[in-house]
């Protein structure tokens, strides 16, 4: 069965440290998730989810749009 968090887009509620730590992730549905990314993200970010990892946590990176 796929995992339906994945592809899941949510605010960062406690921002993520790359590296350092994860933070926080509440997704369009409510639920909170323990977000980690490569890179530091602020706190405000619009982020997607591309990976998780079981026990709430999720892997994330900013949500880009391209236009045209």
């Amino acid at each position: 069965m796929p995992d339906l968090t994945i592809g899941a887009r949510g605010t960062l509620t406690i921002a993520t440290r790359g590296k350092d730590g994860p933070g926080e992730v509440q997704v369009d549905g409510g639920e909170a998730f323990i977000a980690y990314s490569t890179e530091p993200i602020p706190r405000g970010t619009t982020v997607v989810i591309y990976d998780t990892h079981g026990g709430r946590r999720v892997d994330v990176e900013p949500l880009t749009t391209t236009g045209g």
